[in-house]
């Protein structure tokens, strides 16, 4: 995948920030890349860019509209499509991470192919992947799993990869998600695999390397949510982890758009993925937590993270207000 950046970041009418952690997670990590944030009407979230539209984004240099929604289901939405359009027909390219593909939207499709501009679908594999064959391979791996979806499994993952290589430390992030290919230019599109070669795909993205190299592999769904624990027990077995780190955000009472599914407890979600670990790596274990306090203030955050430090007999830490350094200790 070849994207041309700088880009602007679709935020659509995305109802809360959650919906355009895409775009919030490109503009964390890849700053440099972002010119600007288009906001339709009724929009909730903010990147904290410039607000601007698409004349203005191509007068400033962007290359490509990222769309940086993750709306449930994954699906182009309607009320988008005209939007979508004009950037093409204003000289940019589209990249989206959604389930079902740019290049299948007819108007898009003939737009793009009229106007010399490409459509990147990053949510498609670009390749065929085997069965899992669960063989031991060499070198470390990290796993980050989640009492839920969408609570800092792939901040936690590149926060720790980039501590590791502040340290001089051999490592590598490795996506599993479209924000994460978006991040980092590869990775698996996992949710989009064929069920039988998920944990086969885990296994290609994660493949033999020195002893002491580190891949930190970014998690998935969780466990316990209907919706999403299939992608989650297949990464599980693909990762192989030889380190687990558990991702939670502690104000939450339901899972992530099932209202009728309480969160479940760190320990009990702590013992099923160390249970499902053990299949393909005997020596899996946890290595701290990482905790999504953003909804805390300063002293309630501090209060939250040592009851969990204290409960679970490991760093508790949040990767934004704290820093990852005391897992990566536990690493070393």
């Amino acid at each position: 995948m070849s994207l041309q950046t700088p880009y602007l970041l679709f935020l659509g009418d995305a109802p809360d920030m959650l919906a355009a952690k895409v775009a919030l997670g490109v503009k964390q990590w890849r700053p440099e890349n972002c010119v600007g944030q288009y906001r339709m009407p009724g929009c909730n979230a903010d990147c904290g860019l410039p607000d601007m539209g698409i004349e203005e984004a191509v007068a400033k240099g962007a290359k490509t509209l990222v769309v940086g929604v993750a709306n449930r289901g994954g699906v182009i939405s309607d009320p988008w499509i005209d939007v979508l359009k004009a950037a093409i027909e204003s000289g940019l390219d589209l990249a989206a991470g959604l389930h079902n593909r740019l290049a299948d939207v007819p108007v898009l499709a003939e737009t793009a192919r009229a106007m010399g501009h490409a459509l990147h679908d990053v949510r498609v594999p670009d390749r065929l992947y085997p069965i899992a064959s669960g063989a031991k391979r060499t070198g470390k791996r990290l796993l980050a799993v989640g009492t839920d979806c969408s609570c800092g499994k792939m901040y936690a993952t590149l926060a720790l990869d980039a501590e590791m290589r502040a340290r001089g430390r051999a490592s590598a992030f490795r996506a599993t998600g479209q924000t994460g290919i978006l991040i980092t230019g590869e990775g698996v599109p996992l949710d989009a695999v064929v069920a039988d070669f998920m944990a086969g795909a885990v296994e290609v993205l994660s493949p033999d390397a020195p002893p002491d190299h580190w891949d930190f592999i970014e998690g998935q769904g969780s466990l316990f949510h209907p919706s999403f624990a299939g992608v989650t027990m297949a990464l599980i077995h693909g990762a192989q982890p030889d380190a687990m780190v558990i991702c939670h955000e502690p104000t939450r009472t339901h899972m992530r758009g099932l209202p009728h599914y309480p969160i479940p407890s760190l320990e009990e979600t702590m013992a099923a993925c160390l249970s499902a670990a053990k299949l393909t790596n005997p020596a899996a274990r946890f290595v701290g937590a990482c905790v999504n306090t953003a909804a805390l203030d300063a002293d309630a955050a501090a209060a939250c993270l040592a009851d969990i430090e204290a409960r679970l007999g490991l760093p508790a830490v949040d990767p934004v207000r704290t820093g990852v350094g005391r897992i990566v200790d536990v690493l070393e």
